[in-house]
């Protein structure tokens, strides 16, 4: 079977976040700029792709990405075949190097068409759900601790089984922090401290060991993310799990990490690695080394979100706590039904493909580029 592609139409969308927006190590962040990308081939049949790239996160820019998938990636897609993944792989790195969650985007769309032709859900064309049914991480941002420990009381009190704590600034506060937190939700709900890359070693170490009688998951990125040596030094010096995150990129800084024994778990997300089948293969490096992997981007738009929910069911070695919850923090959607995980789970969602159709009348209020 053949899918030739005959259009591909990229969109530049900015969705507002509720409240005041969110602030981690890098940014207080109060919109989302995305990419959409829709792919019609010969049968009239589309594929829908979605990134959503966060300062910090992304090395390219969403006004970089947007650039180059009209300018370059989406015309030299136009006569290939989308069902041929390698060879669509194989053309766009021919033209440009990196510009992971752009191609992302493109191999997100023709997954998507592939499987609605071929009638079936995207987690089924990617060997199969090993569960039916999943679970959501909350999070909280850097806050004062009476303010961090009533926002977790909020998740907790929901259905939420973990959250994620963001750090970074001074290991104090965030010791504060996290006591704070763990005092109001008690001992049942699972706690990540996430640093995102925020400190020199030593500093690490001594965040690692003021956290360690809190019971964490785990401590996400707490160091640079070129220093793998001293990411392995914080691993050997403290009792809790250690999460590599912007430390892994490709398959080879995947290989890196696992080399320097420098995280016990890894955070995969399908636009970072550049698509479905690079993510699929990291994930089985990841598990193959004997590492636990945590999936899902935080701000992802609802094509993103249930692209990396039907990535994530298809292995046992993916930790319950999901992080691609862009639909809590979003005012709005692209899609015309906006998942709701307000408690804190999901049955999985039904194909074909990703199982999402786009709202034009949206498309048409959120564009920006």
């Amino acid at each position: 079977m053949k899918s030739i592609i005959t259009k591909v139409e990229v969109f530049g969308v900015a969705m507002p976040l509720v409240g005041g927006g969110f602030k981690n190590a890098y940014v207080t962040k109060t919109v989302q700029k995305s990419a959409v990308i829709r792919i019609t081939d010969n049968d009239g049949c589309i594929g829908l792709g979605n990134i959503d790239p966060s300062p910090g996160y992304s090395a390219e820019s969403i006004e970089d990405s947007l650039k180059m998938l009209k300018e370059v990636l989406a015309p030299s897609m136009i006569g290939l075949d989308a069902f041929n993944i390698h060879e669509l792989l194989i053309s766009m790195n021919k033209r440009v190097d990196h510009f992971y969650d752009a191609k992302a985007a493109i191999e997100m769309a023709c997954t998507d068409l592939i499987c609605r032709k071929l009638d079936i859900p995207v987690y089924t064309y990617l060997g199969g759900q090993v569960v039916d049914s999943l679970l959501f991480n909350a999070w909280i941002g850097i806050l004062p601790p009476d303010e961090a420990a009533a926002e977790a009381k909020k998740w907790f009190d929901k259905g939420f089984k973990s959250a994620k704590v963001k750090v970074g600034g001074n290991i104090h506060a965030d010791r504060d922090r996290i006591a704070a937190i763990r005092h109001a939700v008690g001992p049942s709900m699972k706690l990540r401290a996430d640093a995102n890359a925020g400190y020199q070693v030593d500093e690490a170490i001594a965040l690692g060991k003021l956290l360690e009688p809190f019971d964490l998951q785990l401590l996400e990125q707490p160091v640079h993310a070129d220093d793998l040596a001293g990411m392995a030094k914080v691993r050997q010096a403290v009792g809790i799990p250690i999460m590599a995150d912007e430390s892994i990129i490709d398959h080879e800084s995947l290989i890196a990490v696992i080399k320097a024994d420098a995280a016990d778990i890894v955070k995969l997300k399908v636009m970072k690695q550049g698509g479905f089948l690079n993510a699929r293969r990291m994930l089985e490096t990841a598990s193959a080394a004997g590492l636990k992997v945590v999936i899902g981007h935080g701000f992802g738009l609802g094509v993103n979100t249930v692209a990396e929910i039907m990535f994530a069911c298809t292995s046992a070695d993916v930790l319950p706590g999901l992080e691609c919850v862009g639909p809590l923090k979003t005012v709005d959607d692209i899609v015309t039904q906006k998942l709701d995980i307000s408690s804190g789970a999901l049955v999985l969602p039904r194909g074909p493909g990703l199982g999402v159709t786009l709202d034009d009348e949206k498309m048409q209020k959120y564009t920006f580029f």
